[in-house]
């Protein structure tokens, strides 16, 4: 018996000392491996006589699952220890400050939408959305484009296959958002105010085009409306995207299908250093199209035109964003690239306000 006392000891301080797994392991094996001591001892147990076996069998049994306890022990602390180690050199502090680079921004075009969309609301406008694949009554007909209109042809507009066999007309990717205006006016009737901001579809790609970009139109109709509220409304509109205590719009005559009589709208600004400066200067830039309602879409939604008229216009939202944020590529609005957005992207927390500033 006082051998394995003296097997306990040698055995339980060379696994206490062991400060690897291999040398934890190199221990077992010494103990109770194939030709360790505390092995061999068990396999004499069958040599020897009754009463010595009876003696040394049960403290031979108790000393190696003692020893298999005290290895599995000193295993997990050395694998405690090992993770301690590796935490202690890969620790971070979560007290240093933020990478603003690696803070999400919001896309210019999404900013130029809602500070729009700020300044019409302050206006009394409306918001109203509609269905990106349109019929072709919605995107055309009701808007008084004819059938032969260049519009209309594959070249400039993206068509769609109909699930219907029996419709004879295809759907359209609308290719503005006067369908929206349209459909709220058929809904709501008059007097309305709205604007219809969202994507749009052309065929059409190079540095100032794409095959989808976005555009915001506004409606406004009712009893009494003129051309001057139609100037009063894009004057305060321009003033206040532009952020600048004057905006001076010019108009041209033109031609639009849905509006009767039409005009291009021009704002006074000048260039210098490549420098946009919006409200003075000798330079005038054209920035949309506009007009008094046509008499036929007002007929196309059941609005009596005895009664009332109205104004429309529409703006190139992508086109307002370059303006402003001097951004010289289009192309470049829908290309992902993270540092282009880092650069010309927004705070998500700076929510355009009239009162606190559009774009801060």
């Amino acid at each position: 018996m006082c051998d394995i006392t003296r097997m306990r000891s040698d055995h339980f301080e060379a696994v206490t000392n062991a400060q690897t797994e291999s040398e934890l392991e190199e221990a077992r094996l010494r103990a109770m491996g194939r030709k360790g001591e505390i092995s061999q001892r068990l396999r004499s147990l069958g040599g020897m006589d009754p009463e010595e076996r009876k003696r040394q069998a049960p403290a031979l049994n108790a000393l190696k699952s003692d020893l298999q306890k005290a290895i599995a022990r000193r295993k997990q602390e050395l694998a405690d220890q090992a993770l301690a180690e590796l935490i202690s050199k890969e620790s971070a502090d979560v007290t240093l400050p933020g990478r603003p680079r690696r803070r999400g921004t919001v896309h210019p075009v999404s900013q130029t939408i809602e500070e729009v969309s700020a300044i019409f609301a302050d206006m009394g406008f409306g918001i109203a959305e509609g269905p990106e694949i349109e019929t072709d009554w919605h995107n055309f007909d009701a808007l008084n484009i004819p059938p032969d209109h260049p519009a209309r042809q594959e070249h400039d507009t993206f068509f769609v296959r109909n699930r219907d066999p029996g419709r004879q007309h295809p759907n359209v990717l609308r290719t503005h958002t006067s369908p929206v205006q349209i459909r709220a006016l058929t809904a709501q009737g008059a007097p309305i105010r709205v604007i219809a901001p969202g994507r749009v579809y052309r065929c059409d790609y190079d540095q100032t085009h794409t095959p989808m970009f976005h555009q915001v139109e506004g409606l406004a109709i009712d009893r009494d409306i003129t051309m001057a509220n139609l100037k009063w409304v894009l004057e305060e509109f321009c003033r206040a995207y532009f952020e600048v205590e004057q905006a001076e719009l010019r108009f041209r005559a033109s031609h639009f299908p849905f509006t009767e009589p039409s005009a291009e709208v021009d704002l006074r600004c000048s260039w210098k250093d490549g420098r946009l400066t919006v409200g003075e200067g000798d330079d005038w830039m054209e920035i949309l199209g506009s007009g008094m309602v046509h008499p036929k879409v007002l007929e196309a939604c059941d609005v009596d035109t005895d009664i009332y008229q109205g104004f429309a216009f529409g703006i190139g939202i992508d086109r307002l964003a370059m303006l402003k944020y001097g951004i010289p590529d289009l192309r470049d609005f829908f290309d992902s690239n993270l540092q282009w957005l880092e650069h010309y992207g927004f705070s998500p927390l700076d929510v355009p306000a009239l009162h606190s500033g559009l774009s801060r």
